[in-house]
């Protein structure tokens, strides 16, 4: 399953990227948390919780529907 999340944050890390941020795959647990870190610009953002959940978070529960919950660290 880590590999499949990692595969879902290449394929948007260019949207933060763009934007100055970046993100990183900290762990995915064995009952379906994805913990990431928020880089960059991103890092403290306001914005940043709306990109998690309604940007990160959608993304890969919609590609890896094991996933229950991505948070940051």
């Amino acid at each position: 399953m880590k590999d499949k999340v990692q595969a879902v944050l290449n394929k948007i890390r260019p949207a933060l990227q763009a934007d100055g941020g970046d993100i990183e795959l900290v762990d995915v647990t064995a009952d379906g948390v994805v913990k990431v870190r928020l880089k960059g610009a991103c890092d403290g953002c306001p914005m940043s919780q709306m990109t998690l959940k309604m940007g990160v978070e959608r993304a890969v529960k919609k590609e890896v529907p094991e996933v229950k919950e991505v948070i940051a660290v």
